[in-house]
C-alpha cells in the first residue's frame, strides 16, 4: 500500500514562510503527477499546486508567486515552499499522487488522485 506522509505544517505569523514535505513510501518516479491540496475551515478542498514528472508546475491563482512546488525523485519526496503567508492560507494541506493522471496544463481535480496523505496543518495568525 502506498503511503504519503506530510510534515512541516506549523503556526506562523502573516508574512512568514514554511516548507511542507511529503514523503512517499515508493519511488515518486512512478507518479506522473503529484499535487498539493488544502482544505480551509468551512471550505471545499482545493488544489493549490501540481507538478508533472517533467517538472512542469501549475498553481492556483491565489498562490501564484508565493508557493513553489518541487519534487525530488531521488528522495521520494514532494515539497511545497510557501512564502508571504496570509491568514487565508490557513488550512490542512494534503499531498496527492497517482500513477495514471497527468497534469500537463493544470491542477487535476482531487477526484482523479488515488493516493493521499493524512495532511499537515498550516495556521497563519498573529
Amino acid at each position: 500500500e502506498v503511503q504519503l506522509v506530510e510534515s512541516g505544517g506549523d503556526l506562523v505569523q502573516p508574512g512568514g514562510s514554511l516548507r511542507l514535505s511529503c514523503a512517499a513510501s515508493r519511488s515518486t518516479d512512478s507518479y506522473y503527477c503529484m499535487a498539493w491540496f488544502r482544505r480551509a475551515p468551512e471550505k471545499e478542498r482545493e488544489g493549490v499546486a501540481a507538478i508533472a514528472s517533467d517538472g512542469g508546475a501549475h498553481y492556483a491563482d491565489s498562490v501564484k508567486g508565493r508557493f513553489t512546488i518541487s519534487r525530488d525523485n531521488a528522495k521520494n519526496t514532494l515539497y511545497l515552499q510557501i512564502n508571504s503567508l496570509k491568514p487565508e492560507d490557513t488550512g490542512m494541506y494534503f499531498c496527492a499522487a497517482d500513477e495514471i493522471v497527468e497534469c500537463p496544463f493544470s491542477i487535476p481535480p482531487d477526484s482523479e488522485f488515488g493516493h493521499w496523505g493524512q495532511g499537515t496543518q498550516v495556521t497563519v495568525s498573529s
